[in-house]
């Protein structure tokens, strides 16, 4: 997915406010099991998957909860370090080789001070990640695992058949033998 069509995705731009957006975007690749943002670390960039697929996790004990997945087109933030400039609480690793596009939050933040148009694209993106945030809450207490499955597989079947089992089952908060029944069933 091209740059441009990421912009307008989040919320339709002037052309003069596309231009300047569009020269903060960087082409970056990363080899698969990369953390393009870590756990405790404050992320100074955004990331757009241009290509492949990531997970986004957090510890809890020592073991890895997956709490989504990302596909082309998506945003890769920690919000905590959007928004607050904190550290986040996730990690979020490439499944595969991906290709992104990154975006230096300072930079970001200084269009922010001088432009509405861009400011207003920035709230929308931070309106977007709070959505999926809370999308993911519901899913969790309101959809059974088969359905929250489907839903997975509904945005990018071809990915989701890439990514490891375990890493799945995490996902739905279920074990691998579960999965393979659902999976089995479908």
């Amino acid at each position: 997915m091209d740059a441009l069509t990421i912009i307008q995705r989040v919320t339709p731009l002037s052309m003069q406010d596309q231009q300047a957006l569009l020269i903060l975007f960087e082409e970056v690749s990363f080899n698969k099991h990369h953390n393009l943002i870590e756990t405790g670390k404050n992320s100074h960039y955004l990331y757009f998957l241009k290509t492949g697929s990531c997970r986004i996790f957090y510890y809890k004990e020592d073991r890895e909860v997956i709490l989504d997945f990302a596909f082309p087109g998506d945003a890769l933030i920690s919000l905590n370090s959007y928004v607050h400039g904190k550290p986040g609480y996730e990690t979020i690793q490439s499944l595969e080789p991906v290709t992104a596009y990154r975006i230096n939050a300072a930079q970001l933040q200084s269009l922010f001070s001088n432009t509405l148009g861009i400011a207003n694209w920035g709230r929308k993106l931070a309106e977007a990640e709070t959505l999926k945030i809370e999308y993911r809450l519901m899913s969790k207490l309101f959809k059974t695992a088969r359905e929250s499955y489907q839903d997975l597989l509904d945005r990018s079947p071809e990915l989701v058949n890439k990514i490891k089992l375990g890493f799945i089952a995490s996902y739905l908060g279920i074990s691998q033998v579960t999965l393979s029944r659902i999976r089995g069933k479908q």
